[in-house]
């Protein structure tokens, strides 16, 4: 089965419901509903209901930048599964680098989280991937294995199916580095064959793995030609209409054969 391409785009803690509004209004017109491509943006928990209000029949879907595991309770701050697919999300990241540096995420609270989100019927775009520390001690491979078998733990295959992994080599986040493409493809064919010994190789060959850091209109169409690269999970270079709309449109050209987007 042929993988999707999937291109998302995490806002970070940037744009106003306003500038949400004005960005996701031009995305709408310059980015019709292909049938190579899926779209999504993850703007802040504050512009989630606008925004999938003002994209419905677009073609263009959202998602949200966090979960919480519980339903609901006392848990000041935090915001439920529930709640973020009434406010429109069909989409949530789990387990970001910078949740994982910043705010102390675990490979147990990706694992919650992550069944949350699929009990919720959210497909959640799962991150994994090392420090430029771990990557010069040749310890790369090491941290994806323990960072899937926690993440997955006590995951049946069923669960795994509805799944996204994004390999964002930490290091290449916001610096303006990015991975080459043969790393990055290095980095992917491991979480695959790591994911069928896990899973099965028909779970792992129809499971999507983007790539995340540093991802750009011009480095985009390389990366997509990667056999194992379904996609990427963009951050800054997604904050505005014309670069996002050319990597989608790059990642087209780059892994399947030429549309008009």
């Amino acid at each position: 089965m042929e993988r999707k391409l999937l291109i998302a785009g995490n806002w970070k803690l940037n744009k106003t419901i306003r500038e949400a509004l004005e960005l996701v209004t031009l995305l709408k017109r310059s980015i019709r509903e292909t049938q190579t491509v899926e779209v999504v943006v993850c703007p802040p928990f504050t512009a989630l209901s606008e925004t999938a209000e003002t994209l419905l029949e677009s073609g263009i879907q959202v998602g949200a930048q966090d979960i919480f595991w519980e339903e609901k309770g006392a848990f000041t701050g935090e915001v439920s599964a529930t709640l973020i697919k009434e406010a429109g999300a069909a989409f949530v990241i789990i387990g970001h680098s910078e949740r994982r540096q910043y705010f102390h995420e675990t490979d147990e609270t990706v694992n919650k989280k992550t069944k949350a989100a699929l009990k919720n019927c959210l497909t959640p775009i799962v991150c994994v991937g090392e420090t430029l520390a771990e990557r010069e001690a040749d310890k790369t491979f090491l941290v994806i294995t323990a960072q899937l078998k926690g993440g997955f733990a006590n995951f049946s295959a069923d669960e795994m199916k509805k799944v996204v992994v994004a390999y964002e080599p930490v290091w290449a986040i916001g610096t303006g580095k990015v991975a080459t493409p043969a790393q990055a493809e290095e980095a992917h064919a491991f979480i695959r064959k790591e994911l069928s010994k896990a899973f099965g190789s028909d779970v792992a060959g129809t499971l999507r793995i983007l790539y995340g850091g540093s991802v750009k209109p011009e480095n985009t169409s390389e990366l997509m030609s990667q056999p194992d690269i379904d996609g990427a999970l963009v951050g800054g270079a997604s904050l505005e209409a014309p670069g996002f709309t050319e990597i989608v449109r790059n990642a087209a050209l780059g892994r399947r054969p030429i549309e008009e987007l």
